[in-house]
């Protein structure tokens, strides 16, 4: 049950410093007055965004602690975020493949994603997070307190902490269901519940189509 908890929790976490963070990228555009980013923006935003969810993650591990270091809630912590970078690479990645497949000349945002930096910034992100257990005064900023500080009052309001409390159950149960695909693969090589995104089901739909076609046709 305390597993359960503690993904619970980094789930609402997630969700709220999401929010947060997404007020911010509006006033970015604002200022910028909808400029489209370079490449070197989007990634450079990306990582300082990565970073302070590590940094508030960290802060969120020494809370349950009380200011110690636990290896165990550092190291589940640490899954849980390897497993929530790379599902947002994957959704990224199936994004592109459904412009591309609906194609047709429509614009696609692929000028801004790029595989090989998407990587790099999860394995920076990721071993900021070790870096963190060795010297853990980096992760006491102000900027970081006043994330976590900023997420515990959301969390607390009767409305809003309610919502992201929502979000954060659906969010353990994608975890879980993660967690149990990765077994059964290492036991069975297959997984319980086999993932299809939506590129695969538009292209699946677009193959019915033209078997459809082709049998009228007959």
């Amino acid at each position: 049950m305390e597993l359960l908890n503690f993904i619970f929790r980094l789930g609402v976490l997630f969700a709220i410093y999401g929010f947060i963070w997404g007020i911010f990228e509006l006033g970015i555009k604002l200022l910028s007055s909808g400029r489209t980013r370079t490449l070197t923006e989007e990634y450079l935003i990306k990582a300082i965004k990565y970073a302070f969810l590590v940094d508030v993650t960290f802060l969120f591990c020494l809370d349950l602690d009380h200011e110690n270091i636990s290896m165990y809630n550092l190291t589940m912590a640490a899954l849980v975020l390897l497993t929530y970078f790379i599902g947002k690479l994957q959704n990224k990645q199936n994004q592109l493949a459904m412009f591309k497949m609906m194609g047709n000349g429509m614009p696609t945002p692929s000028n801004n994603f790029n595989i090989k930096a998407e990587i790099g910034i999860i394995a920076l992100s990721i071993a900021f997070f070790v870096s963190l257990i060795f010297i853990p005064e980096i992760a006491k900023n102000p900027i970081s307190i006043w994330f976590h500080e900023s997420i515990l009052n959301i969390e607390d309001t009767p409305i809003f902490g309610f919502i992201f409390k929502v979000i954060g159950f659906f969010f353990l149960v994608s975890m879980l269901v993660k967690m149990l695909n990765a077994i059964m693969f290492l036991i069975s090589g297959r997984p319980i519940v086999q993932a299809t995104s939506s590129f695969q089901n538009f292209q699946n739909k677009k193959k019915e189509d033209k078997f459809d076609d082709f049998e009228e046709l007959e």
